[in-house]
């Protein structure tokens, strides 16, 4: 690879057609014919849509890697107590001595308790997490080596008698710390998946990140093992280069007005936006409430927004907070959402359309590992949704969601220009027919100042 690269003949997003020079990592040129300069790799486009490069602005980096060498414990893997004990039996514990699990919904065996792990999976120690990844779940093996009886951690479920009942919410920084020892996973199959995906940037929502798992992901974007830029959320307070401070409003136990409104002051004070995560109706009407107390600033974001009562659009638009959503769920989990969530709430779910029309930033993103990562599926879900239509954007507009710059969601989509990074993403064919039928197989190249992934073909 020398560095030089000549995209022949490529369909920009304002529609013209073009060649685009690309030098050192960036635009060097962009003009009806540009002839090849000596040394210069040539790509023939065809006609073929040459967009920036994708980002998606809520993923969870360490946890996606993880979850790659986890068992799968719910749906569409595991969907009986049966499957799910012959997959527990199958897997073979990691080099802690530990099995981990991912992905459990209820629907596969009930409220999964320690006692009822342990009639699953009682050799080894047992941690399986929560497809919304707000709860561990733990068998006694494993509540043992954690010393769960000897924590008074207010996440920590406990039965009539006081006992814990091995299932722990929003407690993973604590139960981290009384895991085994061990290096954050490496990204390189994450990045590999990404790039495919023509995913050049991504912003981790992993709230609290410790400073080995900061290092950790800084290393990876270094040496290249992860091609994509990374925005985080979970930088500490005092880090200089941290974007928007992730803030959990976990619904298993809401925060005080007071303790909320003063977190905002203080990541405000730091010169730190809010990216807040609200799922329910409760946790948006607190976190306004709050906002009005503490004022807003601009990078303000509600993480997720899954439900929004018509009522509350105008005063996240007076607030001038950004939505950062993830419609991808209801083609997810469509079901699920269509038979738990009340009829008269399914026009809040995942509001898109609404959202914008009211004048509100909406950035898409995929919450993966525990949302599909996949930004085409994505984009056709946010356009061609079948729970509330009536909350569907244009194909276009819903790519769009996907091109705003990580420090500025739902801002406007970026555009190719001479000396501008060349973090491009090409397809086969011109941006209308993949539009058409969104899909990952539309990408042929992606690039990140240099060719990141290539389609075979």
């Amino acid at each position: 690879m020398t560095g030089r690269l000549l995209l022949r003949d490529a369909e920009l997003l304002d529609g013209r057609r073009a060649d685009v020079r690309v030098r050192d990592g960036r635009i060097a040129e962009i003009a009806a014919s540009v002839p090849r300069e000596a040394g210069e790799e040539v790509v023939e486009c065809g006609g073929g849509a040459l967009l920036p490069g994708l980002v998606d602005h809520h993923l969870h980096l360490h946890a996606l890697a993880a979850a790659r060498r986890s068992v799968r414990c719910g749906p569409p893997d595991v969907t009986s107590r049966a499957e799910l004990a012959g997959a527990l039996a199958a897997a073979s514990p990691g080099g802690d001595g530990w099995i981990r699990g991912v992905g459990y919904h209820e629907s596969v065996a009930g409220d999964l308790t320690g006692a009822a792990l342990d009639g699953l999976c009682a050799r080894h120690p047992v941690r399986v997490q929560h497809r919304s990844g707000a709860m561990w779940m733990l068998n006694t093996r494993a509540a043992q080596a954690v010393r769960l009886d000897e924590t008074d951690h207010p996440g920590i479920e406990r039965d009539a008698a006081g006992a814990p009942t091995g299932r722990i919410w929003r407690a993973d920084d604590w139960l981290r710390s009384r895991l085994p020892p061990g290096a954050p996973p490496g990204l390189a199959d994450v990045g590999r998946d990404l790039a495919r995906l023509g995913i050049t940037a991504v912003t981790d929502a992993t709230p609290g990140l410790s400073p080995e798992a900061v290092a950790a992901i800084a290393a990876d974007v270094r040496d290249g093992t992860l091609p994509q830029r990374v925005h985080l959320l979970g930088a500490p307070l005092t880090a200089r280069s941290g974007g928007p401070w992730k803030i959990v409003l976990a619904d298993s136990g809401l925060p005080a007005l007071d303790d909320l409104t003063g977190r905002i002051r203080r990541a405000h004070a730091a010169g730190r936006p809010v990216a807040v995560h609200a799922v329910t109706r409760e946790a948006l009407v607190l976190l306004l409430v709050a906002l009005r107390e503490a004022g807003s600033v601009p990078g303000d974001r509600i993480e997720h927004a899954a439900l929004v009562p018509r009522e509350l659009i105008g005063e996240i638009a007076d607030l001038g907070l950004a939505v950062v959503t993830q419609p991808g769920f209801l083609t997810d989990r469509g079901g699920d959402y269509a038979r738990d969530v009340p009829a008269d709430e399914h026009p809040d779910l995942y509001r898109c359309r609404s959202l914008i029309a009211a004048g509100i930033p909406v950035a898409l993103s995929s919450d993966a590992p525990y949302g599909p990562l996949d930004p085409w599926a994505i984009i056709a879900a946010a356009s061609g949704r079948t729970l509330n239509p009536a909350e569907r954007l244009p194909p276009r507009r819903a790519l769009e969601a996907c091109l705003a710059p990580p420090e500025q969601p739902g801002g406007a989509p970026r555009r190719l220009r001479p000396g501008g990074p060349a973090d491009l993403v090409l397809l086969h064919g011109p941006l209308r027919a993949a539009l058409a039928d969104p899909a990952a197989d539309a990408v042929r190249l992606t690039l990140n100042g240099h060719i990141i992934y290539q389609s075979v073909g």
